[in-house]
């Protein structure tokens, strides 16, 4: 039988059925290192396609990135990957590929004066009018992905080493990112949509994707290396939280994980649409 909140190694199937249903629920429950990520970029989109790609480009680097994790985890490398402080450089390296990418969305592609080098490996920036590259979440996804929590550690020390054969190692880590797709093209799509429906113009839809989307990785990205530098000082605030009752991984703890994804998807992203919308409509009286 499959028990997702605790489970126990019972069969190969039963193991591999876990860690999908496992990446649907992580990608499903609100998550500082899906949501943030994903809600921007489907902005930026400002179509339900476009946040369908988002969804898939950012989910698609994390099922390769937890593949190779979980074939780590198998040969016993576990240890390194739950070290104390792990999470904390994940949080730092997430928050600078955000600022990264919400300077380079706000101010379509210019120059980088002190990382010139950094726009060689970004993709180029459209004129105004086009959606924000949604390909950029590739590299949020392969780097987010490296952060642990309750469903990677189920992931990494009881699925994955218990494969009958090496070879069968990255096989949990696939199904988790398989899962966790499935649910962020769902989502991506949601938020896409979403915009997608307002009774705008093209420019002006474009205009509030790259605005709304610049800010929430930019700032959302400054928050996540304020909240590494703070933890690097007070190690413990990581592993504080409040039980909230509700029997769901990444529901059950009000934690730093879940107010970052509060703060930013509902505080900087909303506030960015509603600053968005009143740029246009002054720009509409001015006319």
């Amino acid at each position: 039988m499959i028990n997702l909140w605790n489970p126990q190694h019972v069969s190969l199937a039963i193991g591999l059925m876990t860690a999908l249903f496992l990446g649907m629920i992580h990608g499903i429950t609100p998550d500082e290192h899906t949501w943030p990520i994903t809600f921007s970029y489907a902005i930026g989109s400002y179509s339900t396609q476009g946040g369908m790609r988002a969804g898939f480009y950012f989910s698609a680097a994390f099922t390769v990135q937890r593949a190779i994790a979980s074939q780590l985890a198998y040969f016993t490398l576990v240890g390194f990957l739950m070290k104390p402080g792990e999470e904390t450089i994940i949080y730092f390296l997430v928050g600078l590929v955000m600022v990264i990418s919400g300077y380079y969305v706000l101010y379509r592609g210019k120059s980088f004066h002190l990382l010139p080098w950094v726009e060689k490996l970004l993709p180029p920036m459209s004129e105004d009018g086009k959606p924000v590259p949604v390909k950029l979440a590739l590299l949020h996804g392969f780097v987010a992905g490296w952060g642990t929590g309750p469903m990677a550690t189920i992931l990494y020390t009881v699925i994955a080493p218990t494969m009958p054969a090496s070879w069968l190692g990255f096989m949990p880590g696939f199904l988790f990112g398989l899962g966790t797709t499935m649910m962020q093209v769902v989502i991506g799509a949601a938020f896409g949509r979403w915009i997608e429906r307002k009774k705008l113009d093209g420019k002006v839809k474009a205009f509030i994707g790259q605005f709304v989307a610049g800010n929430t990785l930019f700032y959302g990205g400054m928050l996540f290396v304020l909240i590494a530098a703070i933890t690097s000082w007070i190690p413990g605030l990581m592993d504080w939280g409040i039980a909230t009752g509700i029997h769901v991984h990444n529901l059950d703890t009000m934690n730093i994980g879940l107010i970052l994804v509060i703060v930013i998807v509902a505080g900087i992203g909303g506030s960015s649409i509603w600053r968005a919308l009143w740029k246009v409509q002054e720009a509409a009286r001015a006319r």
